[in-house]
């Protein structure tokens, strides 16, 4: 499916910058894949597996394609908190590239139909030739700060599917605060005999 015509291994981004972004684009580490979403997915799982190494972007045997019509909806949950600054995407020749991609911010389990919201931003592309192209574009990082959780949907582009062999992803990570809410969950919970409501046990369990 997704190792199938073009073999072209170079390409172009709006930055024309040639060094090594493989420090710069490691968010990727980041990602909790276990609870990745990609909707309309052709492959089932598929879509986590453009969320790759700097180094193997341009490696073309895995891709996630859409399946009953063009759009795609990613729902990229973090172990922690990021500040986004740019994102890096290579997708599928001629008839198969995306028009625009459009970004939210912290909506969990994001659906189809909540994307008549309005963007935190759009990027729109231009049309590709017969290669494999590789487009860099800077995100509003201020916008983008403290986020735990990015959706990205490419919209209908007028033809059948829409094949993405990569996406990239740039910034900054925090580690989430975990240690010090197990340290707290587990004071508050030593001596259950002290506290006689349930109300206590239901607000120390949402701590955890």
């Amino acid at each position: 499916m997704c190792d199938d015509h073009h073999h072209h291994h170079h390409g172009h981004d709006h930055s024309h910058d040639p060094e090594d972004n493989s420090a710069q684009f490691s968010l990727y580490m980041k990602i909790d894949l276990d609870s990745l979403q990609c909707l309309n997915e052709r492959e089932d799982g598929s879509g986590k597996t453009i969320f790759k190494p700097w180094d193997e972007r341009f490696n073309q045997e895995k891709c996630v394609e859409s399946d009953v019509d063009a759009e795609l909806l990613f729902n990229i949950p973090f172990n922690g908190t990021v500040k986004l600054k740019a994102l890096s995407i290579i997708g599928g020749e001629n008839m198969s590239f995306p028009k625009e991609m459009r970004l939210f911010k912290n909506i969990p389990d994001m659906t189809f139909d909540n994307t008549e919201k309005e963007a935190d931003q759009v990027f729109s592309f231009p049309s590709p030739g017969n290669e494999l192209i590789l487009l860099k574009f800077p995100t509003k990082a201020a916008k983008f700060s403290n986020l735990s959780h990015l959706s990205i949907f490419f919209p209908d582009n007028g033809r059948e599917s829409t094949k993405i062999y990569y996406i990239g992803l740039a910034g900054d990570f925090m580690q989430a605060q975990r240690e010090a809410l197990v340290v707290t969950n587990y004071e508050l919970r030593a001596n259950p005999a002290d506290h006689k409501t349930s109300l206590f046990d239901q607000s120390s369990h949402m701590i955890s």
